[in-house]
């Protein structure tokens, strides 16, 4: 039996990567992946941010305060503008975001209040840019509104209070750190673009059965002392050995050639990516026990692969998606995939991964045994089993 399944793999193999096409299709499109990734999130800039301000408060003494207090944070380059200008700018791209301190801002400070109706702050590009100042500007408002609560309307006290609190001197002592959220967001979206070619393929390669059912070429080996069980173990061995490579030439690619340093070891990575390879080969097999033919199955993979892709996050990140999509995402194995490369990134024990690696091994045999329940009812494919 091991000979039979050798010379079938051996003859799948050959006819698969005669054509140069093929070469391109299941190890160029990983390779592509990689790259488009780079593209994506390899030009990372920690540049200078252009804040514009405007201050419709009255030039109050604590308003000029807090704009100072963004003037001197760094790597940041404040402009003071008006409403209009503020808003044609930040949407001709001239300014990254920009802070509207409101009428009555620092009056809400003197009540206490932590988070000012009266300050507004635009962007049209996202947390990506107002992260940081908002996080810093957040730090300073809530340390003077604390004084507030604290005099209760007594307008002296506040002022003695602020005045020895803006005047105290802090000895800060700073180390600069390199921020590798990058790296994280292109291995991410490598492996998303890996796990969506990684599905293609092993259909395409389980489409196989199909073509030479139709060509009448497994008629024929039937003929031979080949049982159809082999066969279909042959052709299982082949799309494991395809997927084994696409995992192996992208992560090699991403640590050797692009540098990418991904957070997470090969040797966790590398176990999860070939437990999720044999739930997409049973996937597959699912796809194609449902089909009657390839065109069947190619239009099944697409009604199927694209969306659940498209779904866990495999295009873009999950988290830009409403929460009743992200719940739909626990239903995919692409989702527990990801998730567990998130979890190792964030510095989780490969042993915590036990509920992950459960549920993936359990769609496998989901889908598996579900496809040896349809080959073995359905009439037209009962002798693939």
């Amino acid at each position: 039996m091991l000979k039979d399944i050798g010379w079938l793999m051996r003859k799948t193999l050959m006819n698969t990567f005669r054509s140069k096409k093929s070469l391109f299709l299941y190890l160029g499109l990983p390779i592509i992946g990689v790259f488009v990734s780079t593209f994506l999130y390899g030009n990372f800039n920690g540049g200078t941010l252009k804040v514009g301000v405007v201050d419709q408060d009255g030039g109050s003494a604590l308003t000029q305060d807090a704009i100072r207090f963004v003037e001197g944070l760094k790597e940041v380059e404040m402009t003071v503008t008006d409403e209009a200008t503020l808003k044609k700018d930040i949407a001709a791209g001239k300014l990254d975001s920009g802070l509207i301190f409101g009428e009555g801002f620092s009056a809400s400070l003197r009540a206490g209040t932590e988070q000012p109706e009266q300050l507004t702050l635009l962007s049209v590009k996202g947390a990506q840019v107002t992260a940081y100042v908002k996080a810093m500007l957040q730090g300073y408002v809530a340390n003077v509104a604390s004084i507030g609560r604290e005099t209760k309307g007594d307008a002296a006290g506040f002022d003695a209070l602020y005045s020895a609190y803006r005047d105290q001197s802090f000895k800060v002592t700073t180390e600069q750190v390199t921020d590798t959220s990058h790296n994280k967001d292109m291995t991410y979206q490598s492996l998303g673009f890996l796990i969506t070619f990684m599905l293609f393929s092993s259909v395409n390669l389980s489409e196989l059965i199909l073509g030479e059912k139709e060509n009448r070429t497994f008629l024929r080996l039937l003929s031979s002392p080949i049982s159809a069980r082999t066969y279909v173990l042959a052709n299982v061995a082949v799309s494991f050995v395809i997927l084994f490579a696409q995992i192996v030439v992208t992560l090699f690619l991403m640590k050797n050639v692009m540098n990418i340093d991904s957070g997470v070891s090969s040797a966790h990575l590398f176990p999860i990516l070939l437990l999720f390879a044999l739930a997409a080969i049973a996937l597959s097999l699912l796809i194609v026990s449902f089909s009657k033919s390839r065109a069947g199955a190619g239009a099944l993979q697409n009604l199927i692969i694209t969306p659940t892709c498209l779904l866990s996050g495999c295009f873009f990140p999950a988290e830009i998606m409403p929460d009743s999509v992200r719940q739909i995402s626990n239903f995919l194995p692409q989702h527990w995939l990801l998730d567990s490369v998130e979890k190792l990134q964030r510095g989780d024990a490969f042993g915590s991964l036990g509920l992950n690696i459960a549920i993936l091994f359990a769609f496998s045999a989901a889908f598996a045994l579900v496809a040896i329940y349809r080959f073995g009812r359905n009439n037209d494919t009962k002798q693939f089993v």
